[in-house]
């Protein structure tokens, strides 16, 4: 029989403890798998843990780098050189102001966030270099062989941020044709004139894969793994793109061609993938992000994954189109791609939603590749108002989703949604329609959670929003706002333990994963060898 397992969706900002600065950090997570297991909850899903641009962009699928994780994350109160350096006591009025200011906010404050970390990761980066990295300790031994360790991603990494710093933070297409060209001397000289700022980036790597690492074999401990979510193409300013600029058509823009969704498709303002060039250096790239994403992660959301198959380019001028054009390279080149990610040893989910070509779907049943179930999209016929599938007729080789991070909860989608659409599911609920069609109530949303439960689905996503019946959003699709990207908890992660609304919430899911076959049997693996 088919492992069954259940697991929430939830961002790392969302996880705001009482030691944070006002986002979730990365330690959070092992007080998060506590409630998970006491929960029998065996999957945590999460968003891509990118470094984000400082200025405003919060959208973790706009980071400026899709193999780092964001300094955001790392707690900085708990670092050696932090705490050497003379803690908080240390830091300037303004720094410690935006502290307080940010852990209580009722939402995340990026700015006040990063101001305050920037300034103390300084401090911190600063007494390491002095006391640990001229000196050579064992300390900046480990950091010497983690840059090295990293260095097919680290080094374009850390020169990058240096260079962006250098030069104001406009595009690398902006800087002298040298640097933008990758000139070897030119990027020689820059890496012995910017030395310092370099290692900086390089050493905040290592804090947070320390603590990255950390939180992660917690979580195991607690038998819960973690799910990662792969964007689909880096950004145009981006070290990865600045380092193979021939892999990517940057004149192109990425999207989506109209479909029921959008009558105009959507453009993302990203660079389209040269597939032609990829192909012809063996997929490097592809390659040396799967081993990435498997050093942090054990399993992966992979985004958008027709767009492996073939993306949706608009160019500057013309028509959109399709590379490849043909549907025989398409499935040829989608095949390859996600063997790769299978073979880096991690367990996929592909995010197969909206209009998809026919031929998808074979493709990832012949790969074992389960696609996403979202149950309020799936219909027995795609028209508005056909009648619901019920969960339990989902496929075995699926991902049941009670939303995802672009949807509304359901609180807010069961109030908002039609009456037809109520009286669909209420058929899938009870097998009969209701003379009066109930609110939304606590009662309604554990039955929803019941029908997710019994999904045929081997994998369970429900987002934590769902789980409490909370109506908050974590993003509005097609807007840009502060309301996008900063939800938090209504109380710190240390409440899940003690609170008695989570803990009632530990209890209705256990049973549910006990009357399902949801309970875990085993803690995950690890993931880096």
């Amino acid at each position: 029989m088919t492992d069954r397992h259940a697991g929430i969706i939830v961002p790392i900002f969302s996880l705001r403890s009482e030691e944070g600065w006002g986002i979730g950090e990365l330690p959070d997570i092992a007080i998060v798998a506590r409630w998970m297991e006491q929960a029998a909850l065996d999957r945590l899903m999460c968003l891509p843990l990118g470094t984000m641009p400082e200025g405003g962009q919060t959208s973790p699928y706009a980071a400026v780098s899709t193999l780092a994780i964001d300094p955001l994350y790392v707690r900085v109160g708990g670092l050696p050189d932090f705490v050497a350096a003379g803690g908080t006591a240390s830091l300037s009025a303004g720094a410690n102001a935006a502290i307080d200011e940010a852990r209580h906010a009722p939402s995340v404050r990026h700015d006040l966030v990063w101001q305050a970390k920037r300034e103390a990761l300084g401090l911190a980066f600063a007494r390491f270099l002095e006391h640990e990295w001229r000196r050579d300790t064992s300390r900046a031994g480990a950091l010497r062989e983690y840059a090295a360790r990293q260095a097919c991603w680290l080094d374009d990494y850390a020169l990058f941020l240096a260079l962006r710093e250098r030069h104001g933070s406009v595009s690398w297409r902006q800087w002298p044709s040298p640097l933008a060209g990758r000139d070897a001397e030119a990027l020689a000289a820059a890496r012995d004139e910017l030395g310092e700022p370099v290692l900086y980036h390089q050493w905040t790597q290592w804090i947070a894969d320390e603590q990255w690492q950390q939180a992660r074999d917690a979580a195991r401990r607690h038998g819960v793994a973690i799910v990662g979510d792969l964007p689909f193409v880096a950004g145009g300013d981006s070290p990865e793109v600045w380092a193979r600029p021939d892999e990517y058509l940057l004149d192109v823009s990425a999207g989506v061609p109209p479909d029921a969704f959008s009558a105009t498709g959507q453009d993302w303002g990203l660079p389209t993938y040269n597939w032609p060039v990829i192909a012809a250096g063996g997929y490097e790239w592809q390659r040396q992000r799967g081993g990435r994403m498997r050093e942090l992660f054990d399993g992966l959301r992979v985004d958008h994954v027709i767009g492996l198959f073939r993306t949706y380019g608009r160019p500057a001028s013309g028509d959109p189109y399709f590379t490849p054009a043909e549907e025989a390279d398409q499935i040829a080149q989608g095949r390859t791609i996600l063997g790769i990610l299978a073979g880096s040893g991690l367990d996929l989910i592909a995010e197969d939603l909206g209009a998809v070509p026919d031929f998808l779907q074979g493709v990832l049943a012949d790969l074992r590749v389960p696609g996403c179930k979202v149950m309020r999209w799936e219909r027995l016929w795609a028209e508005p108002g056909a009648p619901f599938i019920d969960p339990a007729e989902y496929a075995e080789l699926s991902a049941a989703m009670t939303g995802t991070h672009d949807t509304e909860p359901l609180a807010v989608w069961w109030r908002t949604c039609s009456d037809d659409d109520r009286r669909a599911w209420m058929l899938v609920l009870d097998g009969e329609v209701p003379i009066e069609l109930p609110g939304w109530s606590d009662e309604l949303r554990d039955r929803m959670l019941a029908c997710a439960y019994r999904a045929g689905s081997a994998e369970l996503y429900m987002l934590v929003q769902d789980v409490f019946g909370w109506p908050d959003r974590i993003n509005v699709p097609g807007t840009v706002g502060p309301e996008n990207w900063t939800w938090v908890l209504p109380w710190p992660v240390e409440r899940l333990l003690d609170d008695p609304l989570a803990i009632d919430r530990a209890h209705l899911l256990r049973d549910l994963a006990r009357q399902h076959a949801r309970v875990p049997r085993a803690a995950p693996s690890s993931g880096a060898e």
